[in-house]
């Protein structure tokens, strides 16, 4: 009788043990991310707000507010990290001149953004990876440049994250380079986000991938009432829209209209930021941005870079975008006291994980192929060495066609593969593993048809 209720008790544990995850956190991200601080992260936002407005166009108003004011603030914390960098940060405001359009921009002016760079330690790794938030505000008037306009959380929470990610990243060594950037011109048609996104492009950087934050602190909904700060949204686009013919064709061919580059960065995003950040759900939101609207990643993925944005899963719409005013006893405008600095904090460790990772792995195994040159129930992929970095080992990533994660990892140190699984079943990807354990972004495979 004994045995068959101790058979009977394994017998019930056993799916809740099939269910059981390992989780295993690399310590040196871990003690980063405990340095992120709600306090450090509330006093840049009130900082900020303080400003009165950071309207794109509220130059010289004075050493107290507008938006030349408020940039000196940005670049006088990024010159602060500087010696704790051993001479590898370095930080200006990048100005430059925007046409007058008649419309947003009504004259010639010059405006800029306020940047940090970060040179990576290896001298032959070229890769630059972006992490970005907009610093102008605005009211209900997109143009009335005088006005309240405090955005606290549209975007000082992006700028706090992006101001507390330097501060963080700065006294650590990566071999590639982490760019911070707080963009000017994003209320008046992504402006700032244009320009970098051109000189990237002009430069010929080796822009590995531009990482939008805008908007992390907004936890209480309006009209729905939903008071979650528990779940965050990653938007990414799809098609690209910057796809040639070749990539159309490849995309039709193997159907990875699921699978681009954007798409598997946000993907990166999600499995790093829940294996690193406690109480956060990273929900992948297909589209390029919240609908019909756009923010400073569409310009970057405009010019062929894998770009996303990062965002509060739930918005407030009395505090973005409005006068500041009590009417009906509903307080409007995007002030501080709206802000969720707990939350911020959770969205900017998510920020920290992806990009620590991302600048200490090596890059993406090249040339990944899937050999579709016979019928079979099994699958063989292929692939050369990352151009940069030393990749200790390989995995093959696989998931089912209706799914929007990686289910499998199937490790290898070999450049091949072959595993017991029909391509016309799943999909799959490759990415490399660096020496320290630290993984590359996934590449969706090219068929090898000969």
């Amino acid at each position: 009788m004994k045995n068959i209720l101790l058979l009977c008790c394994i017998l019930i544990a056993l799916p809740a043990l099939s269910q059981t995850q390992l989780v295993h956190r690399k310590a040196s991200i871990s003690q980063m991310i405990d340095e992120i601080t709600a306090e450090n992260l509330e006093k840049y936002v009130r900082d900020l707000a303080d400003y009165r407005t950071r309207h794109s166009l509220s130059k010289g108003s004075s050493a107290q507010e507008g938006i030349e004011a408020s940039q000196a603030y940005v670049l006088g914390l990024f010159k602060s990290f500087e010696n704790q960098s051993n001479g590898r940060l370095t930080s200006s405001i990048d100005y430059f001149t925007v046409q007058g359009d008649g419309r947003r921009i009504p004259q010639d002016v010059q405006i800029g953004n306020v940047m940090a760079t970060l040179k990576g330690t290896d001298p032959t790794d070229d890769r630059i990876f972006i992490v970005s938030a907009h610093i102008d505000s605005r009211a209900l008037d997109v143009m009335n440049i005088s006005i309240d306009a405090p955005g606290a959380n549209d975007d000082g929470s992006g700028v706090a994250a992006v101001i507390e990610l330097c501060r963080i990243l700065s006294k650590r060594e990566f071999p590639s380079t982490i760019i911070f950037v707080a963009v000017t011109g994003e209320e008046q048609g992504l402006k700032g986000a244009t320009h970098l996104a051109e000189r990237a492009k002009n430069e010929n950087w080796n822009l590995v991938a531009m990482l939008n934050n805008d908007m992390l602190g907004n936890s209480n909904s309006s009209q729905t009432n939903i008071n979650d700060n528990t779940r965050v949204r990653i938007f990414s686009e799809g098609v690209p829209v910057a796809e040639s013919e070749r990539m159309a064709a490849i995309r039709r061919y193997t159907n990875g209209e699921n699978d681009s580059k954007s798409r598997q960065l946000a993907r990166y995003m999600k499995e790093l930021g829940e294996r690193y950040v406690d109480q956060l759900e990273v929900k992948l939101v297909y589209r390029n941005d919240r609908f019909l609207r756009g923010g400073d990643h569409t310009p970057f993925a405009q010019q062929g870079f894998t770009a996303i944005r990062v965002t509060e899963m739930n918005e407030n719409y009395y505090h973005q975008h409005e006068n500041v005013r009590l009417e009906n006893g509903i307080q409007y405008g995007d002030l501080p006291e709206f802000v969720d600095f707990e939350y911020v904090r959770k969205n900017t460790a998510l920020n920290l994980a992806s990009l620590a990772s991302l600048a200490s792995a090596p890059s993406e195994p090249q040339n990944v192929r899937i050999d579709v040159r016979r019928l079979s129930n099994t699958s063989t992929l292929l692939w050369d060495a990352p151009t940069n970095g030393k990749a200790k080992g390989y995995y093959v990533l696989m998931r089912e066609t209706d799914e929007s994660m990686w289910q499998k990892k199937f490790y290898t140190e070999e450049m091949t593969l072959t595993i017991p699984y029909s391509k016309d079943n799943y999909f799959f990807a490759v990415q490399a593993v660096g020496i320290d354990g630290d993984e590359s972004l996934a590449v969706f495979p090219s068929p090898l048809t000969r």
